[in-house]
């Protein structure tokens, strides 16, 4: 699963950095479950950690229950909720009021 082409949607390419679209890109790439869902959702919002304010991001996935935290500096904050979508001939990433 996710070893199609990728793609991103308008509103991601617009909205989101390249940097953090290939770091979601590799969260699903990395992770280690027994199944990967065709569907993977990351929830962005800003944390205030340790003085700074932090990007974090929430990777779940609904079948093969799964969740991760991370919580990375970066010189700016985005706060939405994005799928990654694998259809077996492509995958799509895509903001959730795009879907």
């Amino acid at each position: 699963m996710f070893t199609g082409d990728k793609y991103c949607t308008p509103g991601i390419r617009s909205r989101i950095p390249v940097y953090l679209q290939n770091i979601l890109w590799y969260m699903i790439e990395t992770m280690v479950v027994p199944h990967k869902d065709d569907l993977q959702v990351f929830q962005l919002e800003g944390v205030y950690e340790a003085g700074k304010w932090k990007q974090k991001i929430v990777h779940s996935q609904a079948q093969s229950d799964y969740s991760q935290s991370y919580a990375i500096c970066t010189k700016s904050i985005f706060t939405c909720k994005i799928f990654v979508i694998d259809d077996r001939t492509h995958c799509t990433m895509l903001l959730a009021e795009e879907y």
